[in-house]
């Protein structure tokens, strides 16, 4: 197992990595709408949290050696359902054409008070 570390992406802000690699896979922790250099929360619409938590996990891709086209499978959660479409449109875009399976729930509520959070599997 091999933990993987970035400044480009937040810290952990609890007791866990950013991602784990485990027989040439990688897996991530969710990541939420923070600024990698500040730790403050991206507020306002769905479209800009979703922008930066792409971003973020842009990052931990790139420090695995992998990238989005490598994707295996992410689960998102997102406090309002309401919102599916216009996040739907920012991860469309970010993921440039890849196609991994994908898991979308509602949930009540996420750290910090975020609209969305993230997490993905993907091949190293």
């Amino acid at each position: 197992m091999k933990t993987i570390q970035t400044p480009n992406a937040p810290a952990a802000i609890g007791p866990y990595s950013q991602a784990q690699v485990v027989q040439g896979l990688l897996f991530t922790a969710g990541q939420i709408p923070l600024v990698p250099e500040t730790m403050e929360m991206v507020t306002g619409p769905i479209e800009a949290q979703t922008e930066r938590v792409l971003q973020n996990l842009s990052a931990v891709l790139a420090a695995a050696g992998t990238d989005w086209s490598r994707v295996v499978k992410t689960t998102v959660f997102l406090t309002d359902l309401a919102e599916f479409g216009a996040f739907n449109a920012v991860y469309e875009k970010a993921l440039d054409g890849a196609r991994p399976a994908r898991s979308t729930v509602q949930v009540a509520a996420l750290p910090r008070g975020a609209k969305v959070e993230i997490e993905l599997v993907a091949r190293v």
